[in-house]
C-alpha cells in the first residue's frame, strides 16, 4: 500500500494589531500544530481590513470597515485609560477618573486613535495630531495635555514620567479575532478552536 502523500509546506499568517496579545493562543498552536509554522505579523487600525486580504486571520479592534465578508469573534474588552506626566494634577487620583474631572484639560488624538471618544469641555492642542500612540505619549511625558488609549496601548508605551488612570465612563476597546469568509480553511478553523478553548480532541 504506497504512503500517503506528504502535505505540501505552509505557514499560518496571524496579524495583530498593536496592544493585542496573542503568545498564549501560539504557544498552543505550536504545539498542536508543529508542522505548520506561525508567521505573526503587526498589523495596524487603519489598515486592518485591507491587511486581512493577506492573512490567514487577525487580532482585530472594532468596528473593523468594510466587515461583511468576514468573520468575526470578540474575544474581550479592554478598559480606556488617560495617560498624563507624572508631574499633572490628575495623578491624585489613586485609580480611576472621570470624564468629567478632564474639563480644560488638553487632550491629544494621534492619527492611530482607536476609541473616537469626544470629551466635552477639553482644550484642543494647538500642534497637529501625533502621527501615533508612541508620539502622543512622548509628548504627554514633556508635561503637554494627555491621551486616552486603551491599557495595554498605555502598558506597552509605559515611561518613567508617566501614569495612568483608568476613565471609568469611558468606551471599552473590543479586540476580535477576523477572517475572511471566503477563506476559511482547516488551518483557519484550527486556530478558532485554540482560541475558543476546544482541546486537540475536542470536534470542531
Amino acid at each position: 500500500m504506497p504512503a500517503p502523500a506528504p502535505e505540501e509546506p505552509r505557514t499560518f499568517a496571524l496579524g495583530a494589531v498593536p496592544g493585542a496579545t496573542p503568545g498564549k493562543w501560539i504557544g498552543l498552536w505550536r504545539d498542536r500544530m508543529p508542522h505548520v509554522p506561525l508567521d505573526l505579523r503587526v498589523i495596524d487600525v487603519i489598515g486592518q481590513r485591507a491587511a486581512l486580504d493577506d492573512l490567514d486571520a487577525a487580532l482585530v479592534r472594532l468596528p473593523v470597515d468594510g466587515a461583511d465578508d468576514l468573520h468575526v469573534i470578540p474575544l474581550y474588552d479592554e478598559l480606556p485609560v488617560v495617560v498624563m506626566s507624572t508631574e499633572s494634577a490628575l495623578t491624585a487620583a489613586e485609580e480611576e477618573i472621570a470624564i468629567d474631572d478632564l474639563a480644560g484639560e488638553v487632550v491629544i488624538v494621534p492619527a492611530d486613535d482607536v476609541l473616537g471618544i469626544q470629551i466635552p469641555d477639553a482644550t484642543t492642542p494647538a500642534f497637529a495630531p501625533p502621527t501615533d500612540t508612541a508620539e502622543a505619549i512622548a509628548t504627554v511625558a514633556a508635561g503637554v495635555g494627555v491621551v486616552i488609549v486603551p491599557m495595554s496601548l498605555a502598558r506597552a508605551h509605559q515611561r518613567r514620567d508617566v501614569e495612568y488612570r483608568v476613565l471609568a465612563d469611558g468606551p471599552v476597546s473590543t479586540v476580535a479575532l477576523a477572517w475572511r469568509r471566503d477563506a476559511t480553511t482547516e488551518d483557519v478553523e484550527t486556530f478558532v478552536g485554540i482560541v475558543r478553548g476546544r482541546t486537540d480532541r475536542s470536534s470542531r
